[in-house]
């Protein structure tokens, strides 16, 4: 029988503006603690990766949202796309499509599972943990082994240089591949704002998963170096400028040289 705790609430929230709003999971343990990114445009809202799907986003989100909304997969990770099933417009890049439709691995809440050769890979990577992937349940009844990542509508296809029109924002998708192969980022140059996914944040980047390639990744940071950013909202830990997106660059690149 689990000792975890029961949640008071599942999701916690931060506004960083009127039309931007994140949310995450602090019962999920850090390695799968995905941002997710609320956008509210004028014609359209955009909800940036839906996390685990342990608990309905859609219900969490709800007072947030004043349009029709599209679930972006920034990628298709367990982390990023456990809520898509919820919404009725999703956007994914043409490599992962298939991916959102059909997750190939049906994901596991269960160290058990996960098996302790992965688990020893992700703390080598520079996330430990030694238990389960969360720390607390969000319901008395709740079942780990009963989780799975659930298949989601797709449609929306994107591709490099598509335009995600929110009637008063529009921001280009940026094919960011290396630690996915449809990686993406969406980027509003007149703001310099990049939602980056995976593709960079501020703690350890995993290039050595199923799916991911080094030397796609290189090639991917040294863009990303050039991108005149003012803040980037990152798929994990804290938003930051581009003196910081500069330094995390030059960090990975010293490390693969």
């Amino acid at each position: 029988m689990t000792t975890l705790p029961i949640a008071d609430r599942w999701f916690e929230l931060k506004r960083f503006s009127n039309d931007i709003t994140l949310l995450w999971e602090p019962h999920v343990v850090p390695l799968m603690r995905c941002n997710i990114w609320h956008v509210r445009g004028r014609d359209r809202d955009l909800m940036i990766d839906t996390g685990m799907g342990i608990v309905s986003l859609l219900d969490a989100a709800r007072h947030l949202l004043q349009n029709d909304v599209t679930a972006v997969a920034t990628h298709t990770h367990q982390d990023h796309i456990g809520g898509h099933h919820e919404f009725k417009h999703t956007l994914v890049h043409e490599l992962e499509a298939d991916n959102l439709r059909s997750p190939r691995k049906s994901g596991t809440l269960l160290a058990s599972v996960l098996g302790a050769e992965a688990i020893g890979r992700y703390r080598d990577a520079g996330y430990p943990f030694d238990g389960d992937l969360i720390t607390a349940l969000p319901s008395a009844d709740y079942s780990m082994s009963d989780y799975c990542v659930r298949a989601a509508t797709v449609t929306e296809i994107v591709r490099e240089g598509n335009i995600v029109d929110l009637g008063n924002r529009h921001f280009e998708v940026l094919h960011l591949p290396g630690h996915s192969p449809g990686s993406i980022g969406l980027w509003e140059a007149v703001s310099g704002t990049l939602f980056s996914g995976d593709a960079i944040y501020d703690g350890p980047l995993l290039d050595e998963i199923g799916g991911a390639d080094i030397p796609t990744y290189v090639r991917t940071m040294k863009r990303l170096r050039e991108l005149p950013v003012q803040v980037v909202h990152a798929g994990h830990d804290g938003s930051f400028g581009r003196e910081r997106l500069v330094e995390l660059v030059d960090a990975y690149l010293a490390k693969r040289a």
